[in-house]
């Protein structure tokens, strides 16, 4: 199935009219850069992609037929656009949801920002801005200067500071992090990373991207950055209980919500594992590093927070190909042990192999309880499906992570040659 898009058009506080459908070459939902081009073909002014209305069909946030809410930036000639009627309130609806670059108002002012610090910085923008995507989770646009593009990036209220944790890690390894060009509120303009994201990462490519990150949450252990949310084991057990007590234990048995709340106690086993509190990216997959053949540089803190750094290995290992998985693991647990003797990290991968989708359980319900409804369908019943996935885990663990594996074991910094695949 591919993806067909209509728009409600605008401009400023004008309806214009509908357009559509037309169909588009990427399946993602938040993918926006050939909607724009395919609207501009169609309109023939420039447009930017306010948020997303409605879809049908589809699902994993792509494919189907999707409605976006877009913003003309100057008006279309006659008869370019259907003039059907539409429900005006979904357009207004929900004002107090939504995202300062899905309004129209709140978009020209993030890139006249952008355009104005690039411009105070002696680098201006030499054309036309360029949206990627969009969506509740964050706003992303390339701005052409005659030193290279750079990357301006916002994100909601849930989001991490990403330039005070960036700024956090240059201060240990400047190289594994963008360079922050300028920052505002909820907002960051990047150098641009030449290459590509590595999705498909290289058993070598995991090794060394592991230990290098690990050695820079190492030294962050005493650092925690100022405003850096807590995601300690107190607080994420806190935090489980709290999610099971609101509308999510409604999609679950009573034995899945006793059994979830049982194993939100075992975030307290891994204190007893030796390894520190410090910053966790969150999303630690490798579509999250960027490279073009030298050392990847990882992108993307919107999640980061200050706990155990086991979830970022676990994360991991569920992006990559099942023969690389054991390298990882056997990766991460050879750089904490080479910096922490005492420490055990292995036992740390068994036990929070069930705990870490708890966490995202949390995560996700902050998503859906921060956006507007009509965007809740990126997220729709994910918390519950994390929970059920911890229940699945904690009956039937991973032999990726079972203690005395090849995998789990240190083994004085020499990795295995992969082996059989195993799956999670």
């Amino acid at each position: 199935m591919s993806r067909t898009v209509s728009a409600w058009v605008t401009s400023g506080e004008d309806f214009l009219g509908v357009v559509g459908p037309l169909s588009v070459d990427v399946p993602w939902w938040s993918e926006v850069e050939p909607v724009v081009g395919r609207l501009e073909d169609a309109l023939g002014v420039p447009v930017l992609v306010l948020r997303l209305l409605s879809v049908d069909g589809g699902e994993g946030a792509r494919d189907g037929h999707v409605t976006y809410h877009v913003e003309a930036l100057e008006h279309p000639d006659p008869g370019r656009l259907d003039h059907l009627p539409v429900d005006q309130g979904v357009l207004t609806g929900h004002q107090e949801f939504r995202s300062p670059w899905a309004r129209p108002d709140g978009l020209r002012e993030l890139l006249d920002w952008a355009t104005g610090a690039l411009a105070s910085a002696g680098r201006p923008v030499t054309g036309p801005v360029e949206q990627r995507r969009t969506w509740n989770l964050a706003g992303l646009f390339r701005l052409p200067t005659a030193r290279g593009p750079v990357w301006l990036k916002t994100t909601p209220h849930f989001a991490a500071d990403e330039p005070t944790v960036i700024g956090a890690f240059a201060a240990v390894d400047r190289g594994l992090v963008p360079a922050v060009l300028g920052a505002g509120d909820r907002r960051m303009l990047m150098e641009h990373i030449p290459g590509e994201d590595c999705w498909g990462a290289s058993a070598e490519t995991v090794q060394a991207v592991v230990g290098r990150f690990v050695a820079a949450q190492a030294a962050l252990a005493s650092r925690r950055p100022t405003g850096l949310r807590d995601g300690r084991a107190a607080e994420l057990a806190a935090e489980v209980n709290a999610l099971l007590d609101g509308p999510v234990a409604q999609e679950l048995t009573a034995e899945e919500v006793a059994g979830a709340r049982e194993l939100a106690n075992g975030w307290a086993q891994l204190a007893g594992c030796g390894l520190p509190d410090t910053v966790v990216h969150g999303d630690f997959h490798p579509g999250n590093w960027r490279s073009d053949g030298g050392p990847p540089v990882v992108v993307d803190f919107a999640d980061a927070y200050w706990g155990q750094p086991v979830l970022d290995a676990l994360r991991l290992c569920d992006f990559l190909a099942e023969e690389v998985r054991p390298v990882a693991v056997r990766a991460w647990v050879d750089a904490w042990t080479s910096l922490l003797p005492a420490g055990d990290p292995a036992r740390a991968l068994e036990l929070a192999e069930c705990l870490a989708p708890l966490a995202y359980a949390v995560r996700y319900q902050e998503f859906l309880d921060g956006i507007e409804p009509s965007e809740r369908l990126y997220h729709e019943g994910e918390p519950a499906a994390e929970l059920r996935t911890a229940l699945r885990l904690a009956r039937n663990p991973s032999p990726l992570f079972a203690p005395g594996t090849a995998a789990a074991s240190s083994g004085g910094g020499i990795l295995p040659t992969p082996g059989p695949a195993m799956t999670r």
